[in-house]
């Protein structure tokens, strides 16, 4: 159960090591086209939630945070074991929480960088980083498992 942590740690130390790179490397506001104009890198700060909302707000998120990683670890020790989508889902959760709870509380803002602009409706998508990707995987991941565990006790309520 406890071979799941390293996937938190590995989000952790990614999204950290890629932030890294964004502030020691790039102006703010500097944009490297990787796929122009579809995808790219843009150095960004964040000093609210998603999309910046509640900007300025440090208090609310250090204690939603710390909740949020303890509730993560409640049900992972306590709900988790034997369903792998659960607990590959938390430890998403958990290293997103954490990658970002790093860089608020040592930068007082959060480092984004991920540029895209879906192209079909010509959205400029928020811009955002590996520790945001790994919450936004975990909630799906999450939502499949909760479908999978669904469907299982309905069949074993059926047989």
């Amino acid at each position: 159960m406890y071979k799941y942590y390293g996937l938190a740690a590995f989000v952790v130390i990614l999204d950290q090591w890629t932030k890294w790179l964004i502030v020691k490397n790039m102006e703010f506001g500097e944009r490297i086209s990787v796929w122009d104009p579809w995808f790219g890198i843009l150095s960004h700060r964040n000093r609210g939630a998603a999309w910046g909302m509640l900007e300025g707000q440090m208090w609310l998120f250090s204690i939603v945070t710390i909740g949020v990683i303890c509730a993560v670890l409640y049900f992972y020790h306590k709900e988790a074991k034997g369903k792998p989508l659960f607990q590959v889902g938390l430890m998403l959760l958990l290293g997103g929480a954490i990658g970002n709870f790093i860089d608020r509380i040592f930068r007082g803002e959060v480092v984004d960088f991920v540029n895209v602009l879906i192209p079909v409706i010509n959205y400029d998508f928020p811009i955002f980083n590996i520790a945001d990707a790994a919450l936004t995987m975990a909630v799906v991941i999450l939502m499949i498992g909760l479908i999978v565990e669904d469907k299982k006790g309905k069949k074993q309520v059926k047989e």
